[in-house]
């Protein structure tokens, strides 16, 4: 029965996996679910007039990504103490590095060169070239064919996504977590992606950029020169996290952090491409 009060609507739809996928064995039965995301074109970044959109998600512009696998979820913690036995590349890695401990949780407190010696141990442990998304690829598969601010609809809620549950716009207050959740506990995207909102931040190949002015349109990472730009260039960062609120969440936010940052609320995944082994 109705109290004669409006009603706010809650983000709580769930959806199925979709595409083909394979299984990257580790370990002690532990692998990586890399999922098939299928080549196409969409609008990247905010659109004119989004709630809540910031200045560096202009303009939004047309890109064309090709096919690649992405990691189902965000690194986890179990996935990274395997990894992080491999065989040293360029530099040592801490097998139990995160604050908030769980082997289905998301591992943190990496850097983008921590994540950066994770792909290059598991490319060379496999034979097949893993890496970081591109931003563009990044949103893609997050955006899996939706264009609405976040790929649930338009509104959001602490069921579909860890973040630190505040209002936003009609998307009423939720429960904070207060920290990382299993990548298991939220629903996928339409592509059968987990926590692509929320949870942890993800490290990103690309340099940050204030704009989308001069952004590559086939999906490759943007990358500055260094030798101009200097090596502690700030990198990018998708998704949001337990601590970031609902603004966050949305599938055109961005932001960036200097490539040594350890933080409790970064984390990554990765891209595997199906074009055959190094």
């Amino acid at each position: 029965m109705s109290d004669g009060s409006p009603r706010r609507r809650v983000a709580t739809r769930r959806y199925q996996r979709t595409g083909q996928h394979f299984y990257e064995p580790l370990g002690d039965d532990i692998r990586l679910d890399m999922v098939l995301i299928p080549g196409g074109s969409f609008l990247m970044g905010a659109p004119e007039g989004e709630e809540g959109a910031y200045s560096a998600e202009h303009p939004q512009h047309a890109v064309t990504v090709l096919e690649f696998f992405l990691g189902r979820t965000p690194v986890t913690q179990a996935q990274w103490r395997m990894v992080a036995g491999y065989d040293q590349v360029e530099q040592k890695l801490d097998p139990a590095p995160s604050r908030f401990k769980g082997g289905d949780r998301p591992v943190e407190r990496v850097s983008w060169d921590d994540a950066q010696e994770f792909c290059k141990r598991l490319s060379n442990h496999t034979d097949r070239l893993y890496r970081l998304p591109s931003e563009a690829e990044w949103e893609y598969a997050c955006r899996a064919g939706t264009t609405t601010p976040f790929y649930f609809g338009h509104y959001i809620s602490t069921e579909v996504a860890n973040y630190n549950g505040s209002e936003f716009g009609e998307s009423p207050a939720g429960e904070s977590k207060g920290e990382t959740t299993s990548v298991w506990d939220h629903p996928s995207n339409p592509w059968g992606l987990r926590d692509m909102s929320g949870n942890v931040y993800e490290w990103c190949e690309d340099d940050w950029h204030d704009s989308y002015e001069g952004a590559p349109i086939d999906g490759s990472a943007w990358i500055d020169d260094e030798e101009l730009t200097g090596r502690n260039r700030p990198r990018l960062l998708r998704s949001a996290s337990w601590l970031n609120g609902p603004r966050c969440c949305r599938s055109a936010y961005h932001f960036y952090a200097s490539r040594d940052r350890h933080n409790d609320y970064i984390g990554f995944r990765v891209v595997c491409s199906p074009r055959g082994p190094l």
